[in-house]
């Protein structure tokens, strides 16, 4: 019995050696340094001698270099508080404001461990457009008018993917007042459309049960939570100055977008961007059709007159 005893604590001496022998692996995250050598790259199309802030168009290709960057967020320098979304590749902005107009493009570039660097670049861009005054006048009405969501009818709400070759919620088509339980701030929202007397436009977003939006990065709007489901949340409501401006993605059905001047705002529902394609008005009828909070998607969405 004493012999058993004594081999075992021999052999468990010999494991504390070998254990206490072996020193722990050393580990190293490297050097945390920030991005530097940033450069913005502008190009503002149709920039020439004789027109020297663009054809008119109001696009202008975007794109970054910098050493030690892993990701970039853009701010484009249209609204009075900052926006940032993310930045992947060279982009295509389209500016709206009508006339010449100067821009403050800032980019966030991250490095390794968080570390992040921010730079600025002012742009001049000009932007001519005159919409059709028919257009004008179904939308605005005799100088303000405002419109709700479709509830009553099917295809007031779809999504179908986001590219030239569809002009149809092809993924899924609302039916009647199939939001009405779940979210019902998404019938009672409503938008006046204004036209000043000056020529001006602006958006009035009134929203009594909240706003209808997902969460977190989804969206723009303001104190919206981190995470959660689709649904309604509070939204205590904004106005924004708009623009006409000729649509950027070469479909036939839409020649026409009304760009919001404030991100903060939204119609119908609330999305990370602020361009918005008139695929059909008539003075009943508005479709308008919105790249989608996720990537790849587009939101489809018709409102009428509010009684």
């Amino acid at each position: 019995m004493k012999a058993k005893i004594i081999y075992g604590l021999g052999s468990l001496f010999t494991l504390l050696i070998v254990f206490v022998g072996c020193s722990d692996p050393e580990y190293s995250i490297g050097e945390l340094a920030a991005p530097t050598n940033i450069v913005i790259n502008t190009e503002v199309i149709g920039q020439s001698d004789s027109d020297p802030y663009g054809d008119g168009s109001g696009d202008v290709k975007i794109s970054v270099d910098a050493d030690n960057a892993l990701a970039y967020k853009i701010d484009f320098g249209t609204s009075p508080e900052p926006n940032f979304v993310p930045l992947t590749e060279e982009v295509t902005k389209k500016y709206t404001a009508t006339g010449v107009n100067d821009y403050i493009i800032t980019i966030v570039a991250y490095g390794a461990g968080g570390t992040a660097t921010n730079v600025t670049k002012e742009i001049t861009v000009s932007s001519q457009f005159n919409p059709d005054p028919k257009i004008v006048e179904d939308l605005t009405g005799d100088g303000s008018k405002t419109w709700v969501i479709d509830r009553n009818n099917g295809g007031h709400f779809g999504v179908g993917p986001y590219d030239n070759a569809s002009t149809t919620p092809e993924w899924y088509s609302a039916t009647a007042n199939e939001k009405a339980d779940c979210c019902g701030c998404f019938y009672s929202a409503s938008f006046t459309f204004n036209k000043s007397e000056s020529g001006d436009y602006t958006i009035a977003v009134a929203t009594p049960d909240g706003a209808f939006t997902k969460t977190g990065d989804l969206t723009n709007i303001p104190g919206i939570p981190a995470a959660g489901d689709e649904g309604c949340y509070d939204y205590v409501g904004a106005t924004s100055a708009f623009s006409f401006a000729p649509s950027s993605t070469g479909i036939s059905d839409s020649q026409t977008a009304i760009v919001l001047a404030n991100s903060s705002t939204f119609i119908g529902y609330g999305a990370v961007l602020d361009t918005y394609e008139i695929l059909e008005i008539t003075p009943d009828t508005l479709y308008l059709r919105v790249q989608g909070t996720e990537t790849g998607n587009a939101w489809y969405l018709r409102l009428v007159p509010a009684v």
